[in-house]
C-alpha cells in the first residue's frame, strides 16, 4: 500500500489512465475487426465505410503512444491491402 499522499494520487492516476487506454485499444481492435470481416465477406460498402474510422483510431492510438507508430502503419497497410485484395477498394499506393 502507498504510504504518501502523492503515491496514492499516482495510483489513482495510473488506474484512470489504464482504463482510458484499455477502452481506446478495445475500440481500435473492434473497428479493425469490422473492416476485416467486411473485406472477407466481400461487402464493399461496409468495408469502404469502416476503413477510414479504423485508420483514424490507429492514428490516434499511435499519437498517444498507446501503440508504436510503425505498428499503426503496418496495421493500416494490412487493412487497406485486405480491402483492395477483396476487389472492393482503390489500389494501395506503391510508395
Amino acid at each position: 500500500m502507498a504510504h504518501s499522499r502523492t503515491a496514492r494520487k499516482a495510483i489513482r492516476q495510473n488506474k484512470t489512465r489504464q482504463e482510458r487506454n484499455k477502452a481506446a485499444l478495445s475500440a481500435m481492435r473492434t473497428q479493425m475487426k469490422k473492416v476485416a470481416q467486411a473485406a472477407e465477406a466481400g461487402d464493399a460498402a461496409a468495408a469502404r465505410a469502416e476503413l477510414p474510422q479504423a485508420v483514424k483510431l490507429l492514428d490516434k492510438a499511435a499519437k498517444a503512444h498507446r501503440i508504436h507508430a510503425k505498428k499503426a502503419a503496418r496495421l493500416k497497410s494490412h487493412l487497406s491491402r485486405a480491402v483492395h485484395k477483396a476487389g472492393i477498394g482503390p489500389a494501395p499506393s506503391s510508395t
